[in-house]
């Protein structure tokens, strides 16, 4: 990894780096490229959609989701 950039963004303002951390997730996310997950991980993505299923109300949107953690930074 470069440290020059990593000191540079760690220099940014916290709501910059949050946007910033967003759109590189949204750059691996559409990668062609999978991403391989352990068998531990697969098991509790499979825990938490089962979980919804059963509870879709308890569920809230991504970007109420990301509104909120904004307004406690």
């Amino acid at each position: 990894m470069n440290t020059q950039l990593l000191d540079e963004i760690l220099r940014l303002p916290v709501d910059e780096r949050v946007q910033l951390a967003e759109n590189i997730w949204d750059s691996v996310e559409t990668a062609e490229q999978g991403v391989a997950l352990t068998p531990e991980q697969h098991a509790e993505l499979n825990r938490r959609l089962e979980y919804h299923k059963k509870n879709p109300g308890e569920m809230i949107p991504w970007e109420t989701a990301k509104e909120r953690y904004r307004n406690l930074v």
